[in-house]
């Protein structure tokens, strides 16, 4: 448990640009404050959790972490962290406990007096997370092969391109092996 007085950040992130983090802000600022703790910095992200190297703020905060910059990190819930699972929160939660940080969720309050059931929620509340997001994409899948079946463009307009150059990932570099392997007929 955390004890009073100590210096805290913030963490909030939402998924979308239609979202805003400043509700899970107010709220987390609140709870400090009832609780008598000292907000030292707030970091804040308009991204999604799976897209690794994206969460810039996150790890921020965990290179501040590890100077001691702060004592415990608050969250509104745990998938704000991730949602890429048991292994990857629990990965996150070892780092900042390395450094003397604990994570703490309004969420899920519990995980400050579960004692030694704590990993098992926390694993519990990560799998719900992980879960929740696969089902959430398979059902946008699901809702844009019904729209292209029904004569609806999905994705950028055609004849776009990028702003920016993109880096080339290993799917790009897959499928570019592939169709160079099929144009000297390696590959059928």
């Amino acid at each position: 448990m955390v004890t009073e007085a100590q210096k805290c950040a913030i963490y909030a992130r939402v998924s979308t640009e239609d979202q805003v983090t400043i509700t899970q802000i107010n709220e987390l600022k609140a709870w400090a404050e009832r609780r008598g703790w000292q907000i030292v910095k707030i970091y804040q992200e308009n991204e999604t959790a799976w897209k690794s190297g994206h969460q810039k703020e996150w790890s921020q905060l965990r290179t501040d972490a590890r100077l001691r910059n702060f004592d415990c990190v608050l969250v509104w819930a745990l998938d704000r962290v991730t949602r890429q699972g048991v292994s990857y929160l629990f990965q996150q939660i070892d780092a900042l406990s390395r450094y003397g940080v604990k994570l703490i969720s309004l969420q899920e309050s519990w995980i400050e007096s579960v004692g030694d059931f704590t990993e098992v929620y926390v694993a519990m509340a990560a799998f719900i997370a992980a879960y929740e997001s696969k089902r959430r994409s398979e059902r946008t899948l699901a809702g844009m092969k019904a729209a292209m079946a029904a004569g609806v463009h999905c994705g950028r307009p055609p004849g776009r391109k990028d702003s920016v150059k993109r880096l080339r990932s290993g799917q790009v570099l897959r499928r570019e092996r592939e169709h160079q392997k099929r144009k000297r007929g390696i590959l059928v």
